[in-house]
């Protein structure tokens, strides 16, 4: 519970962390910049009575924002360097190649029944039911599926049913591998 709370805190800070740096560059560099273009703004005279000052410093900070953010829409656009990143990701990650989450599984099994009932004898999907049926039955022999099915049987008033599109036995055999499971 602690370590979650520190997580969280963690995530709001690097969140606000955007927004803090934003201001820290414009901030530093109107400053920095101001001692160099300060002779244009004559700080006697104003406009709808606010000194020229802070027209100019609001200038230079509404620039050094601006190209703050076109830097990041261009890096973001056409030099793209994360997106590689994130394909390597997805490719690593079994549940985004290969592997089917529980909740999934189950909406893929209803699925695949529903299609195979309304196909009316075609040969075509019924080869891709089957095929469907041998990715479900080793998506049910999986440690995730009987993680997952665990947690079900314990949570809810009545465990896991047979269900309808799941190999004879997978229930079972998940329930037995659930028991053997440390939490």
């Amino acid at each position: 519970m602690q370590r979650k709370w520190i997580m969280r805190q963690y995530w709001r800070l690097q969140q606000s962390q955007t927004l803090i740096s934003m201001v820290f560059w414009c901030t530093t560099l109107t400053l920095l910049i101001w001692p160099y273009v300060s002779w244009r703004f004559d700080p006697n005279s104003s406009i709808s009575g606010i000194p020229m000052t802070y027209y100019g410093l609001g200038l230079i900070a509404f620039c050094v924002l601006f190209t703050v953010l076109s830097i990041g829409y261009i890096y973001d656009q056409f030099l793209a360097l994360w997106k590689e990143q994130r394909t390597v990701d997805t490719e690593r990650n079994p549940f985004g190649t290969y592997a089917m989450i529980p909740v999934n599984t189950v909406i893929m099994g209803m699925l695949n029944k529903i299609l195979r009932d309304h196909s009316e004898g075609n040969e075509e999907i019924e080869k891709t039911c089957n095929w469907v049926d041998e990715w479900l039955a080793w998506s049910a022999k999986q440690e995730i599926w009987a993680r997952s099915q665990k947690f079900w049987d314990e949570s809810f008033s009545e465990p896991v049913p047979d269900l309808f599109f799941m190999p004879e036995g997978s229930i079972a055999a998940a329930r037995d591998v659930g028991k053997k499971l440390e939490d």
